[in-house]
């Protein structure tokens, strides 16, 4: 997630999305996920998941890349594609793109951080 400039702190900044906007697309992606997989991506088996969290070649060399530099398990790994699965359905879009990869990398909490 990016960082907010300190101007977008300000009261007479515009507005983001409102509550309603976002329920409607988190229920919009949830239906998605049940008609495409008949549960949601939380619940994914080895095979939903090489199903629906298919990459291209460049969303494959991302997660590689991370997964070496991170030392991320196969669990981690895993656990990163189910969050761009659904970063991607949130997005609309029916296949995990690099940038929805790359948002679902930017939210692993940092090893050294859980330790604190």
């Amino acid at each position: 997630m990016a960082r907010l400039p300190p101007r977008a702190l300000r009261a007479d900044a515009p507005t983001g999305e409102s509550s309603a906007t976002i329920r409607a697309r988190v229920v919009a992606a949830q239906a998605r996920q049940l008609a495409r997989a008949g549960l949601l991506n939380a619940r994914l088996d080895n095979a939903g998941m090489a199903a629906a969290c298919r990459l291209d070649d460049a969303g494959q060399q991302l997660l590689e890349q991370a997964g070496e530099r991170l030392q991320l398990t196969a669990r981690s790994l895993h656990r990163v594609l189910r969050v761009a699965r659904t970063v991607a359905g949130l997005d609309g879009a029916g296949q995990i793109a690099t940038a929805h990869l790359a948002e679902a990398l930017a939210y692993r909490t940092p090893p050294h951080a859980a330790t604190r």
